[in-house]
Parts: structure tokens; sequence; C-alpha cells
């Protein structure tokens, strides 16, 4: 069956890595780490016209990020420090991380000139007070428009369960609502004190999962055996054999 869905897409130009700033970034130590995060929070803005959030709502942190780009806690946070001071990244009022250049690096507007015009008026409105337009001809090009909408559309047509969801304290407990509905079912009422545990376990940690829901399953069934009173075979005077 023909695959008619549309993606967003990062477009990087052949100089991409000649920027100074890249070049600085890369010659620092640990630069090449900062390199590829840099390059997933690109990917992980473009749904969002270079906004870094989970949804509406929700903006992603530093442990999200870690948790996300598979990087230690630390390792991030040193990295968005020289994302800021290199002018790659801003933060918004909101208190969202905005991709500084993602206006560059999308869809296929006449010049690029008029694409960082656009997203530049646009940025300086919301940080002048004004609050985001429904529409996102604000602050994306019109072919990412398009495809903002076709992409919600088969969202959409998904399946509820496929999709992972943050749940936690630190918002790094990464659960689909079929593995969300199956722990609720076999935990009871200890499901969430479980996903709390992790979320701080991570963030703590930086420790990584292939599977959350694995995980707090794993725990639960050790606490179990831990708890599951021990019986005593010893024979006692006067016990029949």
């Amino acid at each position: 069956m023909a695959d008619n869905r549309k993606y967003h897409y990062l477009k990087l130009k052949e100089n991409y890595f000649d920027d100074d700033s890249i070049v600085l970034l890369e010659s620092m130590q640990d630069g090449m780490i900062y390199s590829n995060i840099l390059l997933k929070l690109y990917l992980k803005s473009l749904k969002n016209g270079g906004k870094l959030q989970l949804d509406d709502r929700i903006p992603y942190t530093a442990p999200m990020i870690a948790t996300l780009t598979h990087q230690q806690i630390g390792t991030v946070e040193r990295a968005l420090q020289i994302y800021l001071k290199l002018g790659l990244m801003e933060m918004l009022p909101d208190g969202c991380y905005y991709m500084s250049n993602i206006e560059l690096l999308i869809g296929k507007s006449s010049t690029e000139g008029e694409r960082k015009k656009q997203a530049r008026l646009a940025l300086q409105a919301q940080k002048n007070g004004g609050q985001m337009s429904g529409h996102l001809s604000a602050i994306c090009p019109p072919e990412i428009e398009l495809e903002k909408k076709i992409e919600l559309e088969i969202e959409r047509e998904k399946e509820q369960g496929q999709t992972a969801h943050a749940y936690g304290r630190y918002q790094n407990v990464m659960l689909s609502c079929e593995e969300l509905s199956e722990l609720q079912s076999e935990l009871s009422t200890k499901w969430n004190y479980y996903v709390e545990k992790l979320s701080e376990y991570i963030a703590s940690t930086g420790r990584q999962y292939q599977s959350h829901a694995a995980t707090i399953r794993r725990w639960a069934a050790e606490d179990m055996r831990r708890q599951a009173p021990q019986r005593d075979y010893s024979v006692k005077a006067g016990d029949t054999v």
C-alpha cells in the first residue's frame, strides 16, 4: 500500500557545519555530543514551529530532553546553556525553548530573508506580550502549515494507544495510553506510586530504559517477592512428619 502521509523534515544547507556557531560548538569538549543533541532538538521542534514542547501547555524541560535524546541530564543542561549563549536557542516568556534558526531549515518559501523576517516578527510580537495566533502561518511557512494540518488529521486516525505521553513529577516517564491502562489494571492503586518512583529515579540518576512500562512491572514484581511471607518448613518437637 502506498504511503501518502506527509512528514516534517529538516533541510540542512551544504555549509551548515561551516557556520561560526556550529564550528565553535563542535570545538568544545563534548562538542560533537552537543551538535548531535542540537540536530535532534531541531527535529523535535519542527511540528511546533521551532518551540520545544510536548503539547500546547507543557514545554520540554532538561530532564525530558535528556530522556528523548538518550543523554545524561548534566550533559543536556550544559548544552542548553551553550545554545543560549551562542544564539542557537532562545527562552520565550512562557518558559519554552525556541530554536532560533529553525525558520532557515524548514519549508520552501521564496527566500531565506523573507522566511527569517516573518518568523522574527512573530517571535518579537510574542516577547512583547502578544499571544500566539491559532494559525501556524504566524511562525511557519505556508507549506509547513499545510503539513501540520495533514499531520493532525493523521494523528486523529491513529489508534489511541500507540502514542506515548509523559507522566510523573518530572514528566519523563513515557507511557502509551494502552500501557498506562494495563498498569492501572495490573497494579490497582500502586501504579501511580511506581510512576512517581521511576520519574524521580530517572531525574536523579539520568538512567535510560528501553521500556518504562516493563521497568515498572519489574520493580513491582520484585517488591511482591520481597513482601511475600516465607513458609517455615522446619519440624518442631511434637510434630508428625
